[in-house]
């Protein structure tokens, strides 16, 4: 999150997620955090029915394309090292992304073209 804080407009996630330091960080780097919290008190209750409930079923969104990734170009990285695991997984996601754009373009198509 740090090094990409100015492209980050609002991170969802979990209540799993809730956590003083990444709400700190969050606040610092003018990042909307949409994270429940953890309800241990009635100010917890009443923070969490203020939340955008839109934007926040939203991030379901990246769970579905994280497992449509996952079912068609397997569930694990090869590499050892975390620069080339992390180069491994950008072209996953790119390959996805023009598999999906070309089936978008092509979708009245009677036959594709090739």
């Amino acid at each position: 999150m740090k090094r990409n804080a100015a492209s980050i407009a609002v991170l969802t996630g979990d209540k799993g997620y809730d956590d003083q330091k990444l709400r700190r960080l969050a606040w610092n780097h003018d990042i909307r955090l949409l994270i429940k919290h953890r309800e241990f008190t009635p100010l917890h209750k009443a923070w969490n029915a203020r939340l955008d409930s839109d934007l926040y079923h939203r991030r379901n969104m990246n769970g579905t394309v994280n497992a449509a990734i996952k079912q068609k170009f397997g569930a694990f990285v090869r590499s050892c090292l975390w620069w080339k695991r992390f180069r491994e997984l950008v072209i996953k996601c790119v390959v996805c992304n023009l598999e999906r754009s070309f089936a978008i373009s092509h979708e009245g198509d009677e036959y594709p073209r090739f």
